[in-house]
């Protein structure tokens, strides 16, 4: 098991073990079908699991009130690249 699946931080940080496994199942789904990281990662590249979870503790993605997956822009260009990709999801 992955070791940071058991922080209680993690947990608190995305708001219970519910919407962990939730926005951990979703964000699989989009990268499994194409979708670029988010994160820097030169190992464990496959390891798609562990880019979640480093996504998620860098804070670069969340759930929203909908329960969709969200990035944290940090430019607008960001925002069009993600909306665009998503018209196609």
């Amino acid at each position: 098991m992955i070791e940071e699946l058991k922080d209680e931080q993690l947990i608190s940080k995305v708001g219970g073990r519910f919407k962990l496994s939730a926005l951990i199942q979703k964000r699989l789904v989009y990268l499994n079908k194409g979708a670029r990281s988010f994160i820097e990662s030169a190992e464990n590249k496959k390891d798609k699991l562990n880019i979640v979870i480093q996504e998620i503790l860098q804070d670069k993605i969340y759930l929203d009130m909908d329960g969709n997956v969200q990035e944290r822009h940090s430019s607008p260009v960001d925002m069009v690249f993600d909306e665009e990709f998503r018209g196609g999801v």
